[in-house]
């Protein structure tokens, strides 16, 4: 299960998207990186709170069904469930772009054929899905180990061919924030949805042997992750080479590795960032297919999308994800520059709104557990709830902030117009639906 939280986690938005980061803020980028690193890992313990305290095969949308009604459960379900079916999409396009380097074939087809392979790893069972993203994981957590030891003796001056130590990079360039603090709380913005995917876990638990040990060892053990895989490589990036290198912004890991001297560095940093593609689009599909079946479950979706087969597995809504993924693959090819991109944008605030939700569910499932049955709190938010409202402002600050920088209002508008469909969806189901919304959490399911 920690695997699975740091797969969902680890991905192209660090190996690649942290170049724009660096070009946004400079050498303080490490500071955006901190600073977001602690909301997401304080909005973690939050849910593992509520995880271990009520196990709940709905994880945080059973939490939010709780804390704030049928209606908040309803909505933030579905919208997560199309965050994770329009990743499929984009993540089969960004494997086939690098796959193309490699195989002579149309990228729709390569985008297929990715689609195919991982929906069948997903048809399976849990215990594959587990497997493969164990497997990716540890393939991304050996290159970003290396990538940290060669670079590290290399900004000290310690690697073989070294001319000194290059750390004066932190300060050397414009100062340590070279555009200002203002531009390191923009940054912060950017950086805040690479972490989208450790929440994953808490998903992955309703089907795992024990979900409270695991969810409360995942949750504990993330502080450490984040901090080696994510502050720790921009570190390594920024004392290396110059933040204002145009290499940087492009691709910072294979740029530290070809000033460290590593042979066929590019090469091998394609293969990990299409692995790295395989991990989220692997995720995205087992994802998106669980929160359907909880929806199905608890009435809120088609109730011939709750079978599962004999190994347990929602095959209905597993395809019924990759169908969309599939159709948006197909908008690609057809309409490259219209609606695959609207379709990207209509969940860019997605995953803020999401950690929101948990926030506000575990301040009022938190009183309330404290108030009536303490003893079931085995694993405690930090702080509560002064730190609980801490995370609370600072992922509003950080939604308000979307609205004033200008790449970030499109993405915005579109995920609020998306909760908008969704919270009209809520009110045709509430008053056509066979029955009631359910104000109930589900308990864990069947495990594949």
């Amino acid at each position: 299960m920690t695997m699975i939280a740091v797969g969902g986690s680890v991905g192209a938005g660090l190996f690649i998207g942290s170049g724009a980061v660096i070009h946004a803020a400079g050498p303080a980028a490490v500071l955006s990186y901190a600073l977001a690193g602690a909301l997401v890992l304080l909005t973690l313990r939050a849910l593992g709170e509520m995880v271990v305290a009520q196990p709940a095969a709905g994880s945080f949308s059973d939490y939010a069904r709780l804390a704030l009604g049928p209606r908040a459960g309803f909505a933030i379900g579905w919208l997560y469930w199309w965050l994770y079916c329009v990743l499929v999409a984009a993540e089969s396009v960004a494997g086939a772009a690098t796959l193309a380097q490699w195989v002579p074939a149309p990228a729709w087809l390569l985008s297929l054929g990715l689609l195919l392979v991982m929906t069948g790893a997903n048809l399976i069972s849990v215990r594959v899905f587990g497997e493969t993203e164990s497997l990716f994981s540890m393939i991304k957590i050996a290159t970003i180990v290396a990538f940290l030891i060669l670079g590290g003796l290399f900004a000290l001056g310690l690697w073989p061919g070294a001319e000194g130590a290059t750390v004066d990079n932190l300060w050397a360039h414009g100062g340590f924030a070279p555009n200002g603090w203002s531009a390191v709380l923009a940054a912060t913005v950017i950086v805040l949805f690479s972490f989208g995917g450790v929440e994953i876990v808490t998903i992955a638990a309703g089907e795992s042997d024990e979900p409270e040990t695991g969810v409360a060892r995942a949750t504990t053990n993330i502080l450490w992750r984040i901090a080696l895989f994510y502050i720790a490589s921009i570190v390594v990036i920024v004392t290396v080479l110059p933040w204002n290198d145009a290499d940087v912004t492009t691709s910072p890991f294979v740029s530290v590795m070809e000033t460290v001297g590593v042979a066929a560095a590019p090469l091998i940093m394609e293969i990990v960032v299409f692995v790295a593609v395989l991990s989220v689009l692997n995720a995205a599909m087992y994802t998106s297919s669980r929160m359907l079946y909880v929806l199905t479950r608890q009435g809120d979706a088609p109730k011939a999308l709750v079978r599962v087969n004999r190994r347990g597995v929602p095959v209905r809504a597993i395809m019924l994800g990759t169908v969309v993924g599939y159709a948006s693959v197909l908008a690609n090819y057809l309409w490259p520059d219209t609606v695959f991109p609207f379709l990207v944008a209509s969940i860019g605030a997605i995953l803020l709104i999401l950690f929101i939700t948990i926030v506000v569910s575990q301040l009022v499932l938190g009183t309330r557990l404290r108030r009536e049955e303490p003893e079931r709190l085995t694993l405690r938010m930090w702080g509560f709830p002064y730190l609980t409202w801490v995370t609370l402002a600072g992922m509003v600050a950080i939604l308000v902030a979307m609205a004033f920088l200008p790449d970030q209002r499109m993405p915005l508008a579109a995920s609020l117009g998306s909760s908008a469909v969704v919270l009209v969806a809520y009110e045709l189901r509430r008053r056509l639906g066979r029955t009631p919304p359910s104000d109930r959490p589900l308990a864990q399911g069947p495990r594949g």
